[in-house]
């Protein structure tokens, strides 16, 4: 992963991969990150049996591949998620 991200787009990038129906490819859209980048980047950040249930729960899931998905399951959004603008973050600031 050549990319620097700082330390609120990382915070990101987690909860977008932890989302079971936000897809890789989002993430690659708005962080510049590949799927084995976003994996290598889970395993750095997470502890080994967070990483370990996340990876369970993603590898093959038909929501997180956009590929493995329903024709015509574009992209899901839900209602308490804020606009996304390129790669801008809509992230509340404390």
């Amino acid at each position: 992963m050549d990319k620097t991200l700082q330390p609120e787009e990382i915070d990101r990038v987690i909860a977008m991969a932890w989302e079971d129906r936000t897809p890789f490819s989002a993430i690659e859209y708005q962080f510049g990150l590949t799927e084995a980048e976003v994996i290598k980047l889970m395993k750095q950040e997470l502890k080994l049996s967070s990483w370990k249930r996340w990876r369970a729960r993603v590898q093959g899931r038909k929501t997180k591949h956009r590929k493995l998905r329903e024709e015509g399951v574009d992209r899901f959004k839900s209602k308490a998620q804020k606009q996304i603008t390129y790669n801008k973050i809509s992230k509340k600031k404390y």
